[in-house]
């Protein structure tokens, strides 16, 4: 599958928002709000598009990409490029988790070279979590928000 990156348009941002994910990973469903809005649009997302310019998914990195608690317990502390995605539901567990991190890593190589990726997961969210490992990634932390688990990861480029 060749995916390809976008700047995150107000269209995409508003489709995004309006994903709906089945339960357990219904956490990640998010509010039609001005300020999740905003967040979208602060230059840090991309949309990412299949050959039919369908919105596939999303990636962002940096401060947009951590989760707040993580900060209290210092897991984002040291040099790395942080990564957030998220991939329409309706892609979700079909096969193509793989070509869609494969597409983010490549897209961040790009941008930061030879660095340090870190993202944090759920730690209920076994499947990512298998993925990650898969493209290189190892837990490194764990944390909480004080209502989900979360673990952070890390990979060389």
């Amino acid at each position: 599958m060749k995916l390809s990156k976008r700047n995150m348009t107000k269209e995409d941002a508003l489709h995004i928002l309006d994903w709906k994910y089945e339960a357990p990973y219904e956490i990640y469903n998010q509010e039609r709000a001005e300020e999740n809005l905003a967040e979208f649009l602060n230059g840090t997302y991309f949309s990412l598009v299949d050959d039919q310019n369908r919105l596939f998914g999303y990636y962002c990195s940096g401060v947009s990409a951590q989760v707040p608690a993580g900060n209290k317990y210092g897991v984002y502390e040291g040099d790395a490029i942080d990564m957030g995605l998220g991939m329409n539901p309706v892609y979700t567990g079909n096969g193509h988790g793989l070509d869609f991190v494969v597409a983010i890593l490549d897209e961040l190589e790009l941008k930061y070279g030879d660095y340090m990726i870190r993202l944090s997961v759920a730690t209920f969210n076994t499947r990512a979590i298998h993925l990650y490992e898969k493209v290189g990634f190892s837990k490194e932390a764990e944390f909480t928000n004080g209502i989900t688990q979360f673990i952070t990861m890390t990979r060389h480029q």
